[in-house]
């Protein structure tokens, strides 16, 4: 697994400033208030502090950027930050504030002056999160950043709170470096054994094999990889801080989409090494979870399999019947996430008797096309879970829009032929594939479908990641579990 930078925390020491080596970055307020960490490095720089904070471009900096200055005089440092931040920021601002020093940083120590400003943890998240890079499959692959020291008037308090924050960023990264990995590395054997090393972190896992996933009845899901040489898998983890009925967190774990024999185009195909994003983000939560010892029940499910076309794959125009008992006329082979999960979402009702449901897949172009890249689509037969979801993920800064459901939708999936196609069309496609899943959610279980597409993996770097895999929705289900499921 990728290195995150080590933070630690220590009392405010203004001595001995002008010899820390790497870089320093110092908080100043939009106003251009000096705290004492800032005036001692204004006198060290002879005025020059001062001197960017009263200049037009100060003016014109948003909440968490910052101003360089390089190789200052007075100061072994080789920069100075001088980041704009109230001493009450929001968690947004402040994530971004310690994003800024990590862009600056890179693979330099760092000591940071925080001293009185507010949520000193989550500065300290957002330079932890910014700071990583997918090194692994380089012949050199790249040192972890050095150290990073976060001065503070009570650095115990910072300490604990970071705590938290340390496991959701271990989690997220972990997300991430399963969606950037090749395919011809994380298969789906190679997926299951990293999942299986979670055990070491206090995780219940499980894992299926296609035998046994042929006794279950999971003909949908099995149907998908039967082009393929690698096998198809289950992965169940298990992490039980709490008695009582779990949340099911699915996800869609496709190793690799060719599209199958429905073949997709050459451009861009490349990029279908992240279609097993929303299992990554299955495994991320469930590692956050694990390592801050979560006082929640929760199970995560994850369907493993390859779509590969070969004379073993499915044909368009097969019918295939999943684990439900429901045939599905495969119309597309390219629309077989939804039959992945279709059966892991069963499997997952009938053995783990879940308070709620909510799946993850990297599952329609159709809702890039609808929401872009800055919003996951969220579609729920329950108001109050989905409500609680999108208000977890604007605490946590991570975008979601709901979208609808409805009768005249699942009518477009009608098939002559079995109790239901695949796909229903172009016309609203991502709504379609949601109606879909629905079809295998039982009663009174209230889910959540969330269409991770073009959110998972973004061609630009954000404010908290750089281009690439963004471990997208650990933090919100993470916040989700804390505020609704946990205590």
């Amino acid at each position: 697994m990728t290195d995150l930078r080590a933070i630690s925390f220590a009392e405010v020491a203004l001595d001995g400033l002008e010899q820390a080596e790497g870089r320093l970055a110092v908080l100043v307020t939009p106003e251009g208030t000096l705290s004492p960490g800032a005036r001692r490095l204004n006198r060290l720089t002879k005025g020059a502090l001062g001197r960017a904070v009263e200049s037009e471009a100060w003016g014109k900096l948003a909440a968490g950027e910052a101003l360089s200055l390089a190789w200052p005089a007075g100061l072994s440092a080789e920069g100075v930050e001088i980041v704009k931040l109230a001493r009450r920021p929001s968690v947004t601002e402040a994530r971004k504030a310690g994003a800024t020093m990590a862009r600056a940083a890179g693979k330099s120590a760092l000591t940071v002056l925080v001293e009185v400003t507010r949520l000193p943890e989550e500065i300290a998240l957002g330079l932890a999160l910014r700071g990583y890079a997918f090194t692994a499959r380089k012949s050199e692959p790249a040192e972890t950043p050095a150290a990073a020291v976060i001065m503070v008037k009570a650095p115990e308090e910072a300490e604990a709170a970071h705590a938290a924050a340390r496991a959701v960023a271990e989690g997220i990264a972990f997300t991430r470096d399963l969606v950037s990995e090749p395919a011809n590395v994380l298969t789906t054997i190679e997926f299951a054994a990293r999942l299986e090393a979670l055990r070491e972190i206090g995780l219940e896992v499980e894992v299926l094999e296609e035998d046994q996933l042929e006794k279950l009845g999971m003909g949908a899901l099995l149907g998908v990889g039967m082009g393929s040489a690698m096998p198809s898998k289950v992965v169940t983890m298990r992490w039980k801080g709490a008695e009582g009925a779990p949340l099911a967190l699915i996800g869609k774990g496709v190793v690799f989409d060719t599209g199958g024999i429905s073949l997709k185009p050459a451009q861009g195909m490349e990029d279908m090494t992240m279609d097993m994003g929303g299992a990554g983000t299955v495994s991320g939560v469930m590692k956050t979870l694990a390592l801050r010892k979560a006082k929640a029940h929760v199970v995560g499910m994850v369907g493993l399999v390859e779509n590969m076309p070969s004379h073993m794959a499915q044909r368009p125009g097969d019918i295939v019947t999943s684990m439900k008992g429901d045939t599905i006329e495969v119309i597309n082979t390219d629309a077989e996430g939804r039959l992945v999960l279709a059966d892991v979402m069963w499997h997952a009702q009938e053995a783990e008797k879940p308070a709620a449901m909510i799946d993850l897949a990297t599952l329609t172009g159709a809702c890039i096309v609808a929401l872009g890249h800055e919003n996951a689509g969220v579609f729920s037969n329950d108001d109050g879970l989905a409500g609680d979801f999108i208000k977890a993920a604007q605490a946590e800064g991570e975008g979601a829009w709901r979208l609808p459901l409805g009768q005249a939708y699942d009518d477009m999936l009608k098939s002559q032929k079995a109790d239901i196609k695949n796909v229903g069309g172009r016309p609203a496609g991502a709504i379609t594939a949601a109606q879909f899943l629905q079809r295998f959610v039982q009663e009174g279980t209230p889910w959540i479908h969330l269409d991770i597409a073009g959110v998972a993996q973004v061609s630009k770097g954000t404010d908290l990641s750089p281009k690439g895999a963004t471990g997208w929705g650990v933090m919100a289900l993470d916040r989700l579990v804390r505020d609704r499921f946990e205590g």
